[in-house]
């Protein structure tokens, strides 16, 4: 296994991206990473990457950029996506426009349904890949992460199966610093998409909209029985999908969201501090392949139709 097999470059560095950038460093790799927060790269630059709580570790990384087309010209051989999946399209813009590697992989580490497709419209399938992240945490700073839970294994596929050799390289590089991958079909991915999507959209909104934390919110009966709600509807909706769910899936979403930690979910918290949200990738999927088959949403419509006109009125504002 050769960590420098490939020439990486890693575009988004919130938390997602910030964890992977130090365990891809850590293994080895060849790395480039890009943030359009003049801020934070600055802090990078200068006082390196840091992660605390569940995962402790740090790195420093010597090609830092602050722009999508300087990490393109950096010639890389795989661009990893870990920024917000309503980036996407600004990434693509600056793929087409400055990519310099006609071959050049692109790893979506992103939450949401269908964001892989979105890439795959504009490239061929055998360049995409997905992977669904089962780590979380939050900024203490731009810079620092606090990881506040990982419930091994991540998940990545080839959308079309064709390069299982790199999955297979990705999975191993990162599982060889502790940060365990597993690589699978295209297949099973779907399905491990569609439910960490469930388990973001459970919880996100209502957080980002109640202000509770995950962990206050699983706690109160009048919440926990919203969220059971949520979760149901997107059961019945990725049954019509032909999505197949684990038995007790309804028991393991509780289970797991009861030991999600005493934080905010990303969404929750773009939507507090005014920001963007991901919600057409989460509840609004739900929604949208729930009118496709006639099944009634209305709790996934209520959240984010609510999320949306929240953060219409804070995005007028600015």
């Amino acid at each position: 296994m050769d960590p420098k097999k490939y020439k990486i470059g890693v575009v988004g560095l919130g938390p997602v991206g910030l964890t992977l950038v130090t365990h891809l460093k850590e293994a080895g790799c060849d790395i480039a990473i890009c943030d359009i927060i003049k801020e934070k790269m600055n802090l990078i630059r200068n006082t390196g990457i840091q992660l605390v709580g569940k995962i402790e570790k740090s790195c420093f990384v010597n090609y830092a950029y602050s722009s999508l087309e300087e990490l393109l010209n950096h010639g890389i051989d795989i661009l990893i996506c870990s920024s917000k999946g309503y980036n996407v399209d600004y990434i693509l813009d600056h793929i087409l426009e400055f990519g310099k590697n006609d071959n050049m992989l692109i790893i979506s580490a992103q939450n949401g349904i269908g964001i892989a497709q979105k890439y795959a419209v504009h490239f061929n399938e055998s360049r995409v890949f997905r992977m669904v992240v089962n780590f979380a945490g939050n900024l203490h700073a731009p810079n620092v992460v606090n990881v506040t839970f990982f419930n091994p294994p991540n998940y990545i596929a080839s959308k079309d199966d064709s390069r299982k050799d790199v999955s297979d390289w990705f999975a191993d590089i990162l599982s060889s610093v502790n940060l365990k991958t597993d690589s699978i079909d295209s297949f099973s991915q779907r399905n491990k998409v569609w439910e960490k999507t469930i388990l973001n959209a459970a919880l996100s909104p209502l957080c980002g909209i109640s202000r509770l934390t995950m962990k206050e919110a699983m706690c109160d009966p009048d919440t926990l029985e919203i969220t059971e709600k949520i979760i149901l509807e997107a059961i019945q909706v990725a049954k019509a999908e032909e999505i197949k769910l684990p038995e007790n899936f309804v028991q393991l979403c509780i289970r797991y969201l009861k030991n999600a930690g005493d934080h905010f979910p990303s969404l929750a918290v773009d939507l507090m501090n005014k920001r963007e949200t991901e919600i057409d990738f989460m509840n609004g999927k739900f929604v949208e392949f729930g009118k496709k088959h006639y099944i009634r949403t209305p709790l996934n419509l209520t959240f984010t139709n609510l999320v949306k006109a929240i953060t219409n009125k804070n995005l007028s504002k600015c």
